[in-house]
C-alpha cells in the first residue's frame, strides 16, 4: 500500500493560504529591521549585526525542543497559531522603543517563537499527503511561501513611499491575522499523526534522535546547512544597508525590490524542485543552489548601483528556492521509519540558525571595521568552501524504490 494521500479541497487550499500568509510572519521583520534601525534611529551595521546574532542564538536554544514538540504534540495547527501570535507581538514591541535592550529582547522572543514554524509546517504537510506526495507538495508549499514574500514585500515597498518604513509593521500585523484564519481552516482530522512523524500506520518509533544524528549523512547535511546559511543569511541585510546608506529615503522601497525580485525566481525554482526532486535526485539540485552563493557574493562588489544590486539578488531565488524544498526532503529520506522527522528537522534548524547567526555577526563586524565589499567577499569564500565540501561528502538520499508501508518499516 503506497502512502499517496489526497487531502480535501479545504485542506489543500488552507495549506496554500497558510504558506502564503505565514511568509511575512515566520521571519518577523527580517531585513527590514536593519533598515528601520539605521534610517530611523541611526544605528550602525555592527549594532544591527549584534541584534540579529542575539536573536539567532536565542532561537537556537528553541529549535531542538521545537522539533521534539512537533513530533510529540498532535495539533500542529495550534502550535503554528501560537507561534504566529508570539512573533507578531514581539516585533511590534520595537515600535515602543529603539533602545538596544528592548529591540534585542523583542527579537530574542521572536526568534524563539519562529523556531516552531518550519518543522510544524513540514510535519503537518507530511501528515496530510504522506511520503509519496511529499516532494511535490513541499515544492507547492515553498512556491506559495515565496509568492507571499513577494506580494508582501511589494506592498511594503509601495506603502513605505507613502507612510515611511513603519509600513512593514502594519503589513506584518495584517498578514499574521490572515495566517491565523488560514491555519484554522485546515481540518485537524485529516492530518495523520504517524505519517507526520515519518512512521507507517501501526509502526512504532525506532531508536532515538541522538542515534540518528550520529549517521554520516545527517552529520554532513548539518555541516552543509550551517555553512550555507553562514554565507547566505547576511547577504540581503548587507545589501539593504548599502542601499539605505546611499539613499535613505528609498531604502525600504529598494529592499522590497530586492526581495520581490528574488521571491519571484524562488516561486519557479521551488516548483521545479518539487516536481523533479524524485526524478533528478536531491544532491544535484541542492548543489546547484549552493554553487550560486559564491558568484552572488562576488557580484555584489562590482557596483553599488541599486539596479545592479536588485539584479544580482535574483540569484538568491535559485539558492533559497532549492534549499527550502530539498532540506525537508533529505531529512524525510534519512529519517524514514524512525518517527523522529520533526526532531531531526529541528536539530538541523539549529545548524541553520547557528550558521546564520555567526554569519550575521561576522559580516556585520567586517562591514563595520573594513567595508561592505570585504564582507561580501568573505561570505563568497565561505560559500565556495561549503559547496566543495557538500559535493565531496554528501551522498544521494533519494529512495531507490517507491515509498510504501513496507519500505518505511524497512527504512
Amino acid at each position: 500500500m503506497t502512502h499517496i494521500r489526497q487531502p480535501s479541497t479545504r485542506a489543500a487550499r488552507g495549506l496554500d493560504a497558510m504558506n502564503f500568509t505565514l511568509a511575512d510572519v515566520r521571519d518577523g521583520l527580517g531585513p527590514y529591521l536593519g533598515i528601520w534601525l539605521i534610517t530611523v534611529h541611526g544605528w550602525d551595521a555592527g549594532g544591527v549585526g549584534a541584534v540579529l546574532a542575539a536573536a539567532g542564538i536565542a532561537g537556537l536554544l528553541a529549535k531542538a525542543p521545537a522539533g521534539l514538540l512537533v513530533d510529540a504534540l498532535p495539533d500542529k495547527r495550534a502550535m503554528l497559531m501560537g507561534a504566529t501570535i508570539a512573533i507578531t507581538v514581539a516585533c511590534l514591541l520595537i515600535l515602543v522603543s529603539p533602545d538596544w535592550g528592548v529591540v534585542a529582547t523583542s527579537q530574542v522572543f521572536a526568534g524563539i517563537a519562529a523556531a516552531i514554524v518550519a518543522p510544524a509546517i513540514a510535519s503537518l504537510t507530511l501528515g496530510l499527503v504522506g511520503p509519496a506526495g511529499f516532494a511535490r507538495r513541499m515544492g507547492r508549499n515553498e512556491a506559495f511561501n515565496h509568492a507571499g514574500n513577494a506580494a508582501t514585500a511589494a506592498a511594503a515597498g509601495l506603502a513605505s513611499l507613502v507612510v515611511g518604513p513603519v509600513a512593514v509593521f502594519v503589513i506584518l500585523g495584517l498578514m499574521a491575522f490572515a495566517a491565523l484564519l488560514a491555519t484554522v481552516s485546515i481540518p485537524a482530522a485529516e492530518v495523520d499523526q504517524r505519517l507526520a512523524r515519518g512512521l507507517a500506520p501501526g509502526q512504532s518509533a525506532q531508536g532515538g534522535w541522538r542515534e540518528l544524528m550520529g549517521q554520516r549523512g545527517l552529520l554532513v547535511l548539518a555541516v552543509s546547512v550551517a555553512v550555507f546559511h553562514c554565507a547566505n543569511a547576511p547577504m540581503l541585510p548587507l545589501v539593504g544597508q548599502v542601499m539605505a546608506i546611499a539613499d535613505p529615503s528609498r531604502g525600504t522601497a529598494l529592499m522590497s525590490a530586492c526581495i520581490v525580485a528574488a521571491q519571484v525566481v524562488m516561486v519557479g525554482t521551488s516548483w521545479l524542485a518539487g516536481a523533479r526532486a524524485d526524478a533528478w535526485g536531491r544532491k544535484a539540485l541542492f548543489l546547484a543552489g549552493f554553487a550560486v552563493l559564491p558568484l552572488r557574493g562576488f557580484l555584489y562588489t562590482v557596483s553599488d548601483d541599486p539596479f545592479w544590486l536588485v539584479g544580482v539578488q535574483l540569484l538568491d531565488g535559485i539558492g533559497a528556492g532549492l534549499f527550502g524544498v530539498l532540506l525537508p526532503l533529505m531529512v524525510a529520506d534519512l529519517t524514514r521509519g524512525s518517527g523522529h522527522f520533526g526532531a531531526v528537522l529541528g536539530l538541523l534548524a539549529v545548524a541553520q540558525g547557528l550558521g546564520a547567526s555567526l554569519g550575521n555577526a561576522l559580516a556585520g563586524q567586517v562591514a563595520a571595521r573594513g567595508s561592505y565589499d570585504a564582507a561580501f567577499l568573505t561570505l563568497a569564500g565561505i560559500a565556495a568552501a561549503g559547496a566543495v565540501f557538500f559535493a565531496i561528502a554528501m551522498r544521494e538520499t533519494r529512495p531507490r524504490v517507491p515509498v510504501t508501508a513496507a519500505t518505511m518499516r524497512a527504512g
